[in-house]
């Protein structure tokens, strides 16, 4: 790909501190071939990598155009999904790139210390639920209503889950509703942490290979849904209002459109990477495409990211600020 070369601008000598998005001198010397130009906008822009591979996906993307369309340093740091939010106060995170709703802490953040703002939609859209492998739908239809569960409970057994059904859950910084959902809806299971994100992918692939029993918590979009074959328990419909109290959940996860939260101070001087930033969107197959390579292709996220900016030039390019 033929990386485009932004020319004629002379370098200000200027540092401007804006949250960990510091705008710098560009550098003088001759740029490496595929790479910004010498003369572009430099600095350096934080993203925080939340643990799930899709959120990884859009970072290593946008973080490939911001250096080499843009010429800015891009860090990566590995935070959890609610410190992430409070890097914006201490400047260690100017981007969360996937935000899943959250109501909470934009109002804390956002309304109240107002270190941050949305930066519009990624484009994706995003469904949180409860799923078991398609042959436990098929064998017992009815397992699929919430109010059956308690009837299949022993089937769901594990040494971890102490005499009650399990319910599988990934990384424990997920921010869920799962503890209030047994409590309220009297389900007789229990939460047991896999830990990560692979933890729930292995099991899931396992569980339909197998044949073996299994509920977890999971989300799309993922590509997992294009390799083994799920269906999603109905929970009650989530209606408006009805996750307010997060003690008092007792509903399903809403369809989400998934959006961007930067820093304030980002927002205010970020220049051109936080226009990039704020214009990125696409769609959840493109998500899906980037995350299979990852974790299916032997790519790094760099790589990844090269390959689909490669294939899809009219869509990034709309991103590209002039």
């Amino acid at each position: 790909m033929k990386i485009r070369l932004l020319a004629g601008l002379l370098a200000l000598g200027l540092a401007t501190a804006c949250g960990g998005a510091t705008v710098e001198s560009a550098p003088s010397a001759t740029p490496a071939e595929g790479s910004a130009s010498a003369s572009a906008p430099t600095g350096t822009v934080k993203i925080a990598i939340n643990p799930w591979v899709g959120y990884e996906a859009s970072a290593n993307v946008v973080a490939y155009l911001l250096k080499n369309e843009l010429g800015y340093t891009v860090e990566l740091p590995e935070i959890k999904e609610q410190l992430a939010w409070e890097g914006f106060e201490t400047g260690d995170v100017d981007v969360i790139i996937e935000n899943w709703g959250h109501p909470d802490l934009k109002k804390q953040f956002i309304e109240e210390k107002k270190t941050a703002v949305e930066a519009g939609s990624t484009g994706n859209k995003g469904v949180i639920g409860w799923y078991i492998p398609k042959w436990m739908a098929d064998e017992h239809p009815d397992i699929t209503d919430w109010k059956n569960l308690n009837k299949y409970a022993d089937l769901f057994k594990t040494s971890e889950s102490g005499g009650k059904g399990q319910l599988l859950f990934g990384d424990p910084s997920y921010v869920s509703n799962e503890a209030a959902l047994i409590k309220n809806l009297k389900l007789n299971f229990k939460i047991v942490t896999g830990g990560s994100e692979a933890a729930l992918i292995k099991g899931a692939q396992q569980a339909q290979a197998q044949k073996k029993p299994l509920l977890f918590y999971f989300w799309d979009p993922h590509w997992l849904f294009s390799k083994t074959e799920l269906v999603r328990v109905k929970l009650p419909e989530w209606t408006e209002g009805c996750d307010a109290d997060p003690k008092k959940v007792a509903c399903d996860y809403p369809e989400m459109d998934l959006d961007k939260i930067v820093s304030t101070r980002f927002a205010q001087s970020g220049g051109k990477a936080y226009e990039l930033v704020k214009n990125f969107s696409w769609t959840n197959e493109d998500q899906n495409a980037v995350a299979d390579d990852m974790t299916n292709g032997g790519m790094t996220g760099e790589e990844a990211a090269k390959k689909w900016v490669e294939a899809n030039p009219a869509k990034w390019q709309a991103w590209i600020p002039q």
